[in-house]
């Protein structure tokens, strides 16, 4: 994946295939220390601790349409290859938390892309969903917050507005 947040879909993806209805997403930027981090946390089913020992593996997958589960593998290897990490933190029954980290200054490090654009894609569809993203770059804030009675998928009028909130929320960061 030649961006950051395509890798960032795959996670919020993960976790609603999870079986989460509680979603957090933050970003952290911060141009000084040239440092992206970025953070996803689910109330999902949790991964077992055996199998979160070999969760980057891209032949161990809970998955029973295939049997290769890519995501977290390449997400690790993109997060590696430029001064970065991958760490998984999660419990049966209360979720999972992914946390990874880029240097922002190394030359394979990919660009963020276009978040907005992937926070939309996302909510596309979804019903019953608390989802909240922070965005931070360099010490200011933006926040955008869905209390889980949004249906995006039968009002294409929201999702414009969804966008053009987030549009201007980032733009103004």
């Amino acid at each position: 994946m030649n961006e950051i947040s395509l890798h960032i879909l795959d996670l919020l993806q993960n976790s609603t295939e999870a079986g989460a209805d509680k979603i957090d997403l933050v970003v952290r930027e911060d141009f000084q220390s040239s440092s992206l981090q970025v953070v996803v946390q689910d109330n999902g089913r949790g991964i077992p601790s055996e199998m979160l020992e070999q969760i980057t593996d891209p032949f161990i997958t809970s998955r029973s349409t295939r049997k290769v589960g890519l995501g977290l593998s390449l997400m690790q290897a993109a997060a590696e290859s430029c001064g970065g990490y991958l760490k998984i933190a999660s419990k049966l029954g209360e979720g999972t938390k992914v946390t990874v980290a880029f240097q922002l200054d190394h030359i394979d490090t990919p660009p963020l892309g276009n978040i907005a654009e992937t926070v939309i894609v996302f909510l596309v569809g979804r019903k019953n969903l608390q989802f909240t993203y922070r965005h931070y770059r360099n010490g200011r804030r933006y926040e955008f917050v869905t209390t889980g009675k949004e249906s995006f998928f039968d009002n294409p009028l929201e999702l414009i507005k969804v966008r053009e909130k987030l549009e201007v929320g980032l733009k103004n960061l």
